[in-house]
């Protein structure tokens, strides 16, 4: 069977050109990734399990069985079972293309298709489009437009991943639909995973002896958020979609053609090579801005973290121009391109200085900020300003506020508390950033659901939150070393975080204390340093206050790393224990190595390296770092691809090394 098939492959590849297989040898549509290594097969069921179904291997092994696919209409009996295939497109792709800010300078997008049509017995039709990566599958389905569907009004996808074996997940558990994505990570086996339970995406899955896998999606567009629960089988999730805020039995409506998003199961034999993969960015359209000449990555100073404090000046620390024109300095001075004001610089009436809910007029300023002042000194600086607003003052006055921040020189805004993905809410997030690109604003969504990939279409979006992020440190303990080392296996696989890193006030378990002025960070100064490499935002926040980093020469690593990237590799961990990250920028490299409470040492091979020598420059964790969270050890060494480096790191510890050819 097995020699029949690879005849019937090579038979089947000869006459597409080159293509995937559109069928295997028994007419059941398949496709197959370039290298071979990644499959996936649909076929139909009849009888008690009847319904469409799809199988994934990797590597000839079982990840997915056989799992269902399929749409559930208002008034209508679901559009999967009964179903017979009609035909069978393949089709193929293989392009190099470039974005201004990510994980790599190129991606390239190189899979094989196929497009495969349906039809039950009442003449409803259903097409299923599967693209085959090297590092993942991903599947949608599309609803034609035709005789009782063209209008459509979705209940929900009957969609589910029956998993070959009891894996490992790593689910984000929310409290709702509304969220803002923050909390920790858990670690469960699928047979453990209750009924009630709502998780949130990307999740991240061990099965045994077969793969790691990320499910998420990519191109959410005029549809709702998925999410998975528990399945009715012992080992499987279904997906659940975001209900709509105004009829909460419908999750998507309007009229057909329906697209569905795709479905993105990212693959591999490690957990890092998820993290390199950048097919959530591959599966949305092209970029829609021509000229993206002024979307520029970039480190920005920020006046919130650091709770209204500053050593040694001679103003009143808070929502006022001399603290803004301080931070702006503080850019000037290290080199950072931004400075971020946040909340309170525009016009409300708030009922206390934390009511950021209340509608703010963003085309007026507090009478404390001297806006126009602050422009003018910024770009006297050559600083340019990011504007934080809640969205729904975005929502209100976006039409006027949006061409007068171009007028302004305003490089980006940081909008907040949307804390929905329901189908109104995703094209809200659209519209948005269609908008800022018009009037040449960058977008860094907080309080935002998963990234989908949206920013290659609009590369302006240049990140967003969707983490339980650093601020929580001001009033708890739980982004931990265990958190830091979880998120690059999980929140990061859908796309980059505005994690904000940059706490100089270290501390460890014993002596850190959770406050709103001068805040403390967990973990040590090392572990902090490396987070910049570790973890991925074209737009990378210097949290602290001006004065922590003053005569610190661990600041020099925080100036020089870049906050965009031209190759990343993934040297080793596994979630919740260790990471070591390389980033290329140029010639020089960054390697980023974090570790748990647990004290290690990982090796770091150099082979990545460039022929010639290079110098290393190693901040690495002092030897009482564990005892004192901000020691660190300053070493250079001659280095080479030859080269592999031991990397100690004390109990939730770090190393941040920057690798450059020596000159």
């Amino acid at each position: 069977m097995l020699r029949a098939r690879l005849i019937f492959s090579c038979l089947f590849l000869s006459l597409s050109l080159h293509g995937a297989p559109a069928q295997d040898d028994a007419g059941l549509p398949r496709v197959e990734s370039p290298n071979g290594a990644v499959s996936m097969m649909l076929l139909t069921r009849p009888g008690a399990k009847s319904g469409l179904h799809y199988i994934v291997e990797f590597h000839g092994k079982r990840v997915f069985d056989e799992s269902l696919l399929g749409l559930k209409f208002d008034g209508q009996p679901p559009l999967g079972p009964g179903m017979k295939q009609v035909a069978v497109k393949p089709s193929q792709a293989d392009e190099t293309y470039t974005i201004p800010a990510g994980k790599t300078s190129q991606v390239r997008d190189h899979y094989n298709a196929i497009r495969a049509d349906f039809e039950d017995d009442a003449n409803r039709k259903l097409t299923v489009e599967i693209r085959a990566y090297d590092d993942g599958i991903a599947f949608r389905m599309i609803v034609p437009d035709q005789p009782g569907l063209k209008q459509v009004r979705l209940e929900k996808e009957l969609t589910d991943f029956r998993f070959s074996k009891d894996a490992m997940t790593y689910p984000l558990l929310l409290d709702g639909y509304q969220s803002s994505y923050e909390d920790e990570y858990q670690a469960r086996n699928v047979s453990g995973i209750h009924n009630d339970w709502l998780i949130g995406l990307p999740l991240l899955t061990e099965i045994p002896g077969v793969a790691w896998v990320g499910i998420t999606e990519a191109d959410i567009e005029n549809y709702a958020g998925m999410y998975l629960r528990k399945g009715d089988e012992r080992l499987a999730l279904r997906t659940q979609l975001s209900p709509r805020i105004d009829h909460p039995s419908i999750a998507v409506e309007g009229d057909a053609p329906l697209t569905t998003p795709w479905r993105v199961l990212m693959i591999a034999d490690n957990p890092g090579r998820l993290i390199e993969s950048n097919i959530v960015l591959n599966l949305n359209p092209p970029s829609k801005i021509a000229d993206t000449s002024w979307i520029k990555a970039g480190k920005t100073s920020w006046d919130w973290w650091s709770g209204d404090y500053a050593a040694n000046v001679t103003f009143t620390p808070g929502m006022n121009t001399a603290t803004l024109k301080h931070y702006i300095d503080f850019s000037a001075a290290s080199g950072f391109p931004y400075m971020l004001i946040d909340a309170g610089w525009a016009l409300a009436n708030r009922k206390s200085p934390d009511d950021y809910a209340a509608v703010a007029d963003i085309t007026k300023f507090d009478p404390a900020v001297d806006m126009p002042e602050l422009l003018r000194y910024a770009k006297e600086k050559n600083v340019k300003l990011w504007l934080w607003s809640h969205w729904t003052s975005v929502d209100k006055y976006m039409d006027k506020a949006f061409p007068l921040f171009e007028q302004w020189g305003i490089a980006g805004v940081k909008i907040d508390f949307m804390q929905r993905d329901d189908q109104q809410m995703v094209a809200w997030y659209r519209h948005v950033v269609d908008l800022a690109a018009q009037y040449h604003l960058m977008i860094d969504f907080h309080g935002a659901f998963k990234p989908d990939g949206l920013r290659r279409t609009y590369p302006n979006l240049i990140t967003r939150e969707g983490v339980m992020g650093k601020e929580y440190l001001k009033w708890s303990a739980r982004t931990s070393p265990v958190h830091n080392t979880t998120l690059p296996f999980t929140r990061m696989l859908a796309g980059p975080l505005d994690y904000t890193p940059g706490a100089f006030g270290n501390a460890n378990r014993e002596t850190f204390v959770g406050r709103n002025v001068q805040p403390m960070s967990l973990g040590t100064r090392a572990h902090e340093l490396a987070l910049y490499v570790v973890l991925e935002s074209p737009l990378q926040m210097v949290s602290d206050y001006p004065e922590r980093y003053a005569g610190q020469h661990d600041f020099e690593f925080i100036k020089q790393v870049p906050a965009t990237w031209d190759e990343v590799r993934v040297l080793g961990g596994r979630p919740m224990e260790n990471i070591t990250v390389a980033r290329r920028s140029g010639k020089d490299w960054y390697i980023g190595s974090i570790t748990n409470w647990d004290a290690r040492t990982v090796r770091v091979p150099l082979d990545f390296l460039g022929e010639g020598k290079y110098t290393a420059e190693i901040y690495a964790d002092a030897p009482d770092a564990d005892q004192n969270a901000t020691h660190t050890t300053f070493s250079t060494q001659p280095v080479d691809k030859t080269s592999i480096l031991d990397v100690k790191m004390v109990s939730g510890g770090g190393n941040a090394i920057w690798v450059h050819p020596s000159s």
